[in-house]
């Protein structure tokens, strides 16, 4: 679809979650390739026809060759060979495969392995990659055209905004007017879906679930409620076990039949959606107020910011729902951490796990994941003003061609900024101005075409990239 870009963005999208999916396994599994290449060529016979050969339990060279011919046009997407150095001779055939060790490997076709691969190595030319992203540079790509459109349907300030998973019109917000809203962006002009009412005190935070089917939302009127964003209709309202109020809340990534909530004692909770009881086992306690929590992406750890500064991590018994305390780090002694953002790989030079957080100590920290267990280690700071207001932060979706990685923030001096987290000198590649207050949330949706931003001053921003 070539007159379409928005497909190549969302197949890259899709294609990296999955190779980061495949890098966390311990052991690959080598049937894995096979089944994959089976149901890949079955999808597109459908599409363009039958092949010559029908059948791909042969392993001849013709097959492997009309198979892996559209493997490398895809794959060039991720890594081309112009950007990268070789450990091998460049006259033998290769394949390329994504390795457990979060790496790309080399592989030559079946019949000709010889010996182990070697790794590959990315280069500071990448021409192919940069061609592909167009040439700008990370600062030309996250310049703006302008305000798209700005929602003022509520009363107190927006507190929380999230584009829904892989939508690029809908739009829901939480508000200290004790409601919730969902907008579409799309068709002009921009409008309400529906407004979310029946919590009674101010509502901190809210989670799509991962079909978009739900949203999960948290309040100081000790409650969370369920509600179903297209009729706006409360489905399910499950009190606090501790009778005070709920600060945090996110659906179990990998089953959202689970959400876990987090409360002014410091106590975490893990809730059965169908049900709304609590799971035997499924608590955890901080040594003060929650105030953000965030899954690692397998939805094993769990971190939870509290309000004397400091992080932990939980690990998580998906089939059970136990809770086990893991590691403390601490962020900024006596300052609240109001934000913490996952994310595994964010560009080709930095393919580590890491985790963005807010504190509010006027710095924007990034950390880097160092086991499997939830523990961090501090890679960057970056100067923004907050010192008291509950400041939140997104990683840029999609991963970058280009040498370096985005990250864009609110501050209390009433701007946005985008921070280069690659870069040691002048890390601020860009920075909007345009509210008249504090900026408390930011979010993309997913192809990084709409920012959304939101401030004190009852009202909700676009920006159009």
């Amino acid at each position: 679809a070539p007159n379409n870009p928005q497909f190549r963005t969302l197949y890259i999208r899709r294609r990296t979650q999955l190779l980061r999916e495949n890098a966390k396994k311990e052991k690959v599994d080598p049937n894995a390739r096979r089944q994959y290449l089976y149901v890949r060529k079955q999808l597109l016979s459908k599409r363009y026809g039958p092949t010559e050969s029908s059948q791909l339990s042969s392993r001849s060279a013709s097959t492997y060759s009309r198979l892996s011919s559209f493997d490398t046009s895809f794959d060039s997407l991720l890594v081309d060979p112009a950007d990268i150095s070789l450990g091998h001779s460049p006259n033998r055939p290769t394949h390329r495969r994504y390795h457990s060790s979060g790496s790309f490997k080399f592989l030559p076709p079946p019949d000709k392995i010889e010996s182990p691969p070697r790794g590959v190595v990315p280069t500071k030319k990448a021409e192919a990659s940069r061609k592909m992203a167009g040439n700008t540079t990370l600062g030309e790509n996250y310049a703006f055209g302008g305000m798209y459109h700005i929602f003022d349907q509520h009363a107190k300030a927006v507190t929380a905004i999230k584009f829904a998973h892989d939508d690029k019109y809908r739009l829901a917000c939480s508000s200290n007017d004790a409601t919730l809203s969902v907008c579409l962006l799309m068709p002009t002009p921009p409008s309400v879906l529906c407004t979310l009412r029946g919590h009674l005190a101010e509502v901190t935070d809210f989670d799509w679930s991962v079909t978009n089917s739900f949203i999960l939302s948290s309040s100081l009127d000790s409650t969370c409620r369920i509600w179903n964003p297209l009729s706006g209709k409360c489905l399910r309202v499950v009190a606090d076990s501790q009778s005070c109020g709920v600060t945090a809340c996110r659906f179990q990534p990998c089953n959202n039949n689970m959400f876990l909530t987090g409360n002014h004692k410091g106590h975490i909770n893990v809730f059965n959606t169908s049900t709304g009881k609590n799971f035997k086992g499924g608590t955890g306690k901080v040594s003060s107020g929650v105030y953000c929590m965030e899954f690692e992406s397998s939805g094993m750890v769990l971190w939870v910011g509290d309000e004397k500064g400091c992080i932990y991590s939980f690990c998580f018994d998906i089939s059970s729902g136990r809770l086990q305390k893991s590691k403390r780090i601490n962020v900024s002694e006596g300052n609240p951490v109001t934000s913490i953002v996952y994310r595994s790989w964010i560009s080709r030079e930095a393919r580590d796990p890491m985790v963005l957080v807010n504190a509010c100590n006027d710095n924007l920290c990034l950390y880097s994941v160092t086991d499997n267990v939830g523990d961090l280690r501090l890679k960057a700071r970056f100067p923004i003003s907050q010192k008291s207001q509950n400041i939140r932060s997104s990683f840029c979706p999609l991963m970058s061609f280009r040498q370096g990685a985005c990250v864009v923030t609110g501050s209390e001096d009433m701007a946005v900024y985008f921070f280069d987290v690659q870069r040691d000198d002048k890390p601020c590649v860009n920075k909007l101005m345009g509210h008249s207050s504090p900026v408390l949330d930011v979010c993309w949706n997913y192809d990084e075409s709409l920012l959304a931003s939101c401030d004190m001053e009852v009202r909700l921003c676009r920006s159009r990239e």
